[in-house]
């Protein structure tokens, strides 16, 4: 069930999203199209994860979508795709997974550290296989028209 606190990260992420569009320096339309894509993309990882349970499958499918809607969004605002893709994907960094990485690292815990690590990079392989993933095909689709 959607509630109350997820809606409320849904509005967190998109203004995220765009803070770092500010400061990526995009502007207009572009800019709000960015952070609704973070937004969405929140959105659609918490729906997920409430269905999935497998937290780098949700990565990797979230991952996926946003690529194909930064594809899109490029082609119609004759923008790069990274644009939308990044800051898309802002929501979905693994922040508090890394600093748990290096936290157990520097208390010399050796074993949660290898833990965490194993888990951070599993969502950073996740989100990088999405987008080349999308990549990918769609260099594949140029070259075929």
């Amino acid at each position: 069930m959607f509630t109350v606190d997820d809606l409320l990260q849904v509005v967190v992420s998109f203004s995220g999203t765009l803070g770092f569009g500010i400061l990526f320096n995009i502007r207009g339309k572009k800019l709000m199209v960015a952070a609704v894509g973070g937004s969405v993309a929140w959105l659609l990882f918490v729906l997920l994860h409430k269905v999935l349970q497998n937290e780098a499958l949700c990565y990797l499918i979230v991952s996926l979508s946003m690529a194909v809607c930064s594809e899109i969004f490029a082609r119609r605002l004759k923008t790069p795709a990274i644009t939308f893709e990044i800051l898309s994907l802002i929501p979905l960094i693994p922040g508090s997974a890394l600093y748990y990485s290096i936290a157990h690292a520097l208390q010399g815990n050796q074993q949660g550290f290898i833990e965490k690590a194993v888990h951070t990079l599993s969502f950073a392989a996740a989100l990088s296989v999405g987008i080349i993933l999308v990549y990918a095909v769609m260099k594949y689709i140029k070259a075929r028209i």
